[in-house]
């Protein structure tokens, strides 16, 4: 086993460092440095078409329902396709139905344009459902008041690993500037769990990796450019974080001029991360719009204070902050000084099945031996 944790680890390193390219995303420290054209391709997204089909319902055949029918099986709603046609048939129905239910809409079975305001929108790269469950609205059965999520399992970071490290590929070339925000999100978790955070300069110890990243990227869950998927992380305690760097990232920490950033391509990082930072720490998406884990966030929002929904589901895992009260309390716990990274990773790191796992090691056999 041990053997097999260190050659999945090292073909990380070899699968990323030779035949992956992290990009340098970019990055916008206020509104007044965003470029006029970002203003006049607001609109534009990578699921902005799926718009031309309101009013589709059962029995119709429309083109792009087929393009549809493949954005909801991405997320879950659809398990398998096959012979993925324009025709609205059950299966689609019932996607959307279930979309519907946990997006807190009113369930029609049909493309609204309530529902495909609610589609077109950029979110999280995670599905909402796995496998066809769903812990989200449409996958319960007796309404509750708590709405958040948790991966199959439960998976959450062992109780020997409170202390946990991240660090970025150094690839990305990030600045300090946008280091700290990455900080402050980590922040957020730290304060209403027992959690620590801190960051590393060595990837070989770190128990969380963040890259940004273009296009298809090697886990199988390929960017979209603008506006699309925004980002995906793994759960515990894989520790992968990635982030599309075709997005235009905002790095302010100063409040949103809500009469602007609704009109541009802008997404807030800080955000977008502390949403991804729950996924890496063992939740999965919530059906209340106000909480952090919400799926989907619209270009010039920010939303970066945990909701009560998100404190209760992190606290069912973890447990409350053991220095406060539970609810922000304990002081900063994620610290941004430089660590040695040569702590342990923890336990063989999976990624989203086995055909990555194989075909790292395969990458690894390859560059040992030629």
């Amino acid at each position: 086993m041990r053997f097999l944790t260190q050659l999945t680890i090292l073909s990380f390193f070899v699968f990323f460092f030779f035949t992956v390219n992290p990009i340098s995303a970019k990055f916008y420290t206020n509104v007044s440095s965003i470029p006029p054209l970002q203003f006049l391709n607001a609109t534009q997204n990578a699921w902005e078409t799926f718009s031309k089909l309101a009013g589709c319902q059962i029995g119709e055949k429309i083109d792009g329902l087929s393009k549809l029918k493949q954005y909801f099986h991405r997320f879950g709603y659809i398990t398998t396709i096959k012979n993925c046609t324009d025709d609205f048939d059950d299966a689609l129905q019932s996607a959307i139905n279930t979309y519907q239910k946990n997006f807190n809409l009113k369930v029609t079975g049909k493309l609204d344009s309530f529902t495909l305001r609610q589609i077109v929108k950029p979110r999280c790269g995670n599905p909402d459902m796995i496998d066809g469950f769903s812990e989200m609205n449409g996958g319960r059965k007796l309404r509750t008041t708590e709405r958040y999520s948790f991966f199959p399992g439960k998976p959450r970071w062992p109780k020997r690993k409170r202390d946990l490290t991240y660090a970025f590929l150094p690839q990305n070339n990030l600045t300090d500037e946008v280091k700290r925000v990455f900080a402050r999100a980590f922040t957020r978790w730290a304060e209403v769990t027992p959690l620590n955070f801190a960051r590393s300069e060595s990837l070989r110890g770190a128990d969380i990796f963040i890259g940004f990243f273009s296009g298809e990227h090697g886990d199988g869950e390929p960017f979209d450019g603008a506006m699309g998927t925004l980002a995906h992380a793994s759960s515990p305690p894989t520790g992968m974080l990635h982030l599309d760097g075709d997005e235009d990232w905002l790095i302010s920490d100063g409040a949103i001029s809500r009469r602007i950033l609704p009109v541009t391509t802008v997404v807030d990082l800080e955000s977008v991360v502390v949403h991804e930072i729950g996924h890496l720490l063992g939740l999965g998406h919530s059906s209340v719009e106000d909480a952090i884990m919400f799926p989907a966030i619209s270009g010039g929002d920010r939303k970066v204070e945990l909701a009560k929904d998100d404190i209760e589901g992190i606290q069912h895992l973890y447990g409350g902050n053991p220095n406060g009260d539970g609810g922000g309390g304990k002081k900063n716990t994620s610290r941004e000084s430089e660590t040695s990274g040569s702590g342990g990773g923890g336990g063989l790191r999976r990624w989203r099945g086995w055909v990555i796992s194989l075909s790292l090691i395969a990458t690894c056999v390859l560059f040992i031996c030629f």
